[in-house]
């Protein structure tokens, strides 16, 4: 989504832009401390972020009916998890919220490891399962993994809503107008890079892991489509619900109603 800022394919005016390439969990981290001007973050991490920063109506990663994945070396049962040890990729990430509202807080063991090393450690036994974010959803069955669940279906048959993983946001001590001018160029970035497909993929692929540009292209489907123009009134109602879901379960602070550049 960032093909067209990063390759400096957009009029940007007065604003530069530094890419900063950081996983999930870290830039959750670093937002609580309101390092970064504009950011990506977990859905899940945004009430702890929401006095420093405003959620951009662009930039959405969105799984309707499809999401992050439990794996396991041996065939089990969404009942079979509870209990077990369970990789997951960061506390404050989306995929670990969804998992304790399926399984309930506290009901199951989890170990933190980056995300990019939860398919191996699950394969050399180290955990009994693992929560796989990113491509290794499409990915995992190399190493002979087998799906326990997919978070996004579940969601999706619970509530009949797309389930909102991450967003991007701008944080507010820019003032409205430049944060505005902000969410403006990055929804062009957007725009750009749907508009130029093939490129844009063959750019992210230098930053892909175990990824060919089939697979790739496969992968940017889901996640950067017209949910990553606009959440949309169903996004908006999609984020709401799976926060005040937690809120109720004790994991999610309150946030009221979210404003929207």
């Amino acid at each position: 989504m960032f093909y067209g800022l990063a390759t400096r394919k957009l009029d940007t005016g007065p604003w530069r832009f530094h890419h900063v390439l950081e996983d999930i969990q870290t830039l959750n981290e670093r937002a609580i401390l309101g390092e970064l001007e504009v950011t990506a973050v977990s859905i899940h991490a945004y009430p702890s972020v929401s006095d420093k920063y405003a959620l951009t109506s662009c930039g959405g990663s969105v799984g309707d009916g499809y999401g992050p994945l439990v794996v396991a070396c041996q065939p089990m049962s969404t009942d079979d998890l509870r209990g077990r040890r369970i990789a997951v990729p960061g506390e404050l990430t989306t995929a670990f919220l969804a998992l304790n509202l399926l399984l309930g807080r506290g009901g199951f063991e989890h170990v933190v490891v980056p995300f990019d090393h939860i398919i191996e450690r699950v394969a050399s036994g180290g955990v009994e399962a693992g929560l796989v974010i990113h491509e290794g959803q499409l990915t995992y069955h190399r190493h002979e993994l087998h799906k326990v669940v997919d978070l996004g279906e579940w969601w999706k048959a619970q509530t009949g809503l797309p389930l909102p993983l991450g967003g991007n946001c701008v944080r507010r001590d820019l003032g409205i107008v430049a944060m505005k001018e902000v969410a403006g160029i990055i929804r062009r970035s957007i725009e750009y890079s749907l508009e130029h497909r093939r490129e844009a993929v063959e750019h992210a692929l230098r930053y892909a892991r175990d990824m060919g540009q089939d697979l790739a292209d496969r992968f940017v489907g889901m996640y950067v489509n017209h949910w990553t123009l606009d959440y949309g009134d169903l996004g908006r109602r999609a984020i709401q619900e799976l926060l005040s879901r937690g809120r109720d379960m004790g994991m999610v602070a309150p946030v009221g109603a979210i404003d929207f550049v």
